[in-house]
């Protein structure tokens, strides 16, 4: 049986997109990351960046600057990326929804709404302190949904899922509006958090938080398969020996591990999950384990450029990082709903 040059054509592109996308994107992640070591409101020249990293003997301000605040705030950002972009693609999988990101489980507004309670009715104002709430907030309010979408009853209902997800969320912001008109205190402590910042944040005090996230990865990881057959149908992929509850009862588990510490620890930042699933499949096709792999790529890449950006933008001042994503996202957005092939899932 001869195989056609059209489909040998199609292959041989799918495989140069897949090498561009990890060892390319590995590449430009290298250099994102150092660049993210040089800019600042300080620059540091590359060689020093390199000697330091090295331990060689470089000014001690240089030396403060770079490893004292720099490495940790790029660490973040490559951490936070990753579990924001592999979340929205199990997310969109999930609901079989292009559209949808990780916050639509409730994971922000049960984030925001725990902080909100720990400022407002605690007094707690340091972001090592108030991460913990902020991450219960997103499992409890994950959990909510998950029960209501179906998970006691041993099935998980996509559609059902959504719903819950957006009712609470709508719930939990309207309490939040309420406490942030009644406290002023609230308000002026979380108003930052809720846009997304990676200033003050000590990944040191907040390593729990941090496995968690990993171990979400791992969860998505291994599931990327058992994705592959549902994303076939669900009697499909019982037929494929597949189970189909364990599967997206752990595709939220994932989901909530890695957007929940994700939100935790720098607040809520939208349209990562959004914008790099959809490139994970423009480069690496439809196998989830390609975008999955893909998407921990290329969600930090997004997030470590708008953090640059957001340092530069109003020098010697700082955007936060959520307001430079929201600009980028935008655009990307309406082109997604505008390009009906982008939206096939």
């Amino acid at each position: 049986m001869h195989r056609s040059p059209f489909s040998t054509s199609n292959a041989a592109t799918l495989r140069n997109r897949r090498v561009f996308a990890l060892v390319g994107g590995l590449a430009i992640l290298a250099v994102a990351a150092l660049a993210s070591l040089v800019i600042g409101s300080r620059p540091v020249p590359p060689a020093t960046v390199i000697a330091a990293l090295f331990g060689d003997e470089v000014p001690r301000a240089d030396a403060h600057a770079i490893l004292e605040l720099r490495v940790p705030r790029t660490a973040l950002t490559i951490l936070v990326g990753g579990a924001l972009a592999v979340a929205g693609a199990l997310i969109q999988t999930l609901t079989r929804n292009p559209l949808a990101d990780p916050g639509i489980l409730g994971v922000t507004s049960g984030s925001s709404f725990a902080v909100a309670l720990a400022v407002g009715l605690l007094g707690i104002t340091r972001p090592s302190l108030y991460v913990w709430f902020a991450l219960a907030g997103a499992l409890a309010a994950t959990l909510a949904v998950a029960l209501v979408g179906g998970a006691a009853r041993g099935s998980v209902d996509p559609v059902r899922l959504l719903l819950a997800g957006v009712a609470l969320g709508a719930i939990l912001s309207g309490i939040v509006s309420g406490l942030r008109i009644a406290s002023p205190r609230t308000f002026n402590t979380i108003k930052v958090w809720e846009v997304g910042t990676f200033v003050d944040r000590n990944l040191t005090s907040c390593l729990p938080v941090v496995l968690i996230m990993l171990t979400g990865a791992v969860i998505a990881l291994v599931l990327g398969k058992s994705l592959n057959a549902l994303a076939l149908g669900e009697e499909m992929a019982s037929a494929l020996g597949t189970s189909v509850w364990r599967t997206r009862l752990l595709a939220v588990a994932a989901i909530t591990f890695l957007a929940g510490g994700a939100t935790a620890l720098v607040g809520p930042i939208s349209f990562v999950g959004l914008m790099v699933p959809h490139v994970a499949r423009w480069l690496t096709g439809q196998d989830q384990r390609w975008i999955i792999a893909c998407c921990l790529i290329w969600g930090p890449i997004i997030t470590i450029f708008a953090d640059i950006a957001a340092r530069i933008a109003v020098s010697p001042g700082e955007m936060p990082v959520g307001i430079v994503l929201s600009f980028l996202g935008g655009p990307v957005l309406v082109a997604l709903v505008r390009r009906r092939k982008a939206l096939a899932l």
